[in-house]
């Protein structure tokens, strides 16, 4: 007897947005050059919604892409990119520059999508998220 596979619900709605965030990107300008990226193997921890190239600003940018179902009044979403979460998207990013000899600028940003897959989302994009060293280079967290 075949078990039959049900899909998970987070991965379908966290796929759609990074399927609207990516098309966002691009029709913003940007070149998309990786997705779902995993700079080091051994750490499935460490992974990297978007690798995108910004040709405005010649500099790589590293997307982090939150899917959320509905806007919330009472809290900024971009909350959900904890402490945690911000080491392991810094070493990851880090990992990726090394591996890629990546000498130039580069910048952290996050795309927000509300929606749900078979609507049209709308997104809410983040640039020059502080989460690298040059604080003087980057916007305020806050």
């Amino acid at each position: 007897m075949k078990r039959r596979r049900i899909a998970n619900i987070a991965r379908v709605h966290g796929e759609w947005g990074e399927d609207i965030a990516a098309e966002f990107l691009r029709r913003a300008g940007y070149e998309i050059l990786e997705r779902n990226s995993r700079p080091v193997r051994k750490d499935r921890r460490l992974d990297i919604d978007i690798v995108a190239y910004d040709k405005r600003s010649d500099a790589v940018v590293f997307v982090e892409v939150k899917q959320h179902s509905a806007r919330s009044p009472f809290q900024k979403r971009i909350r959900s990119v904890d402490k945690s979460k911000k080491s392991h998207l810094l070493r990851a990013c880090n990992a990726w520059r090394w591996s890629n000899s990546w000498r130039k600028s580069y910048r952290f940003d996050v795309v927000e999508v509300y929606g749900r897959p078979g609507e049209t989302g709308t997104v809410d994009h983040i640039p020059h998220v502080r989460l690298f060293a040059k604080p003087e280079r980057f916007a305020r967290w806050d």
